[in-house]
């Protein structure tokens, strides 16, 4: 039986030397160990999700550039995501996004509320934690 394509599902596993993720077709290793002071070189969990939040961000560039739409050559984005101790949670989400586009700064502008306005792991996140964030363009 397909999926719904509103349904995403991943596998992971885990033993004492390795973990791994299957993600669509792809297989990304992982750093699900509990040794602080000597990581794996692989995305944890918080790393993981602030990977979700740039993909999706980008994602909709893309989305935008049809709908709206918007000519850019290149996208980048910087995510770093805030965590306090006690309770253990994320506090903030900071994002730099840099576009290479001839467009001019208003339609830049219009990107950007688009982005914070249709992105569902933007919104996901958003609802619990202060996101923030800049999208600036550099010609091309």
């Amino acid at each position: 039986m397909a999926a719904s394509p509103l349904a995403f599902t991943v596998h992971a596993r885990a033993d004492v030397e390795s973990a791994m993720l299957l993600a669509a077709s792809d297989d990304l290793l992982l750093d699900t160990r509990w040794q602080p002071d000597a990581p794996s070189g692989h995305p944890g969990p918080a790393e993981l999700l602030a990977g979700a939040f740039a993909a999706c961000l980008l994602k909709n560039v893309a989305r935008s550039s049809a709908l709206l739409p918007f000519a850019y050559r290149s996208a980048e984005v910087q995510v770093t995501m805030h965590r306090q101790e006690a309770p253990p949670r994320f506090t903030a989400i900071d994002y730099e996004l840099v576009l290479t586009t001839d467009e001019p700064p208003h339609r830049v502008e219009l990107l950007h509320r688009n982005l914070q306005k249709f992105g569902t792991v933007y919104n996901t996140l958003a609802a619990v934690c202060e996101v923030t964030g800049t999208v600036t363009a550099r010609d091309s």
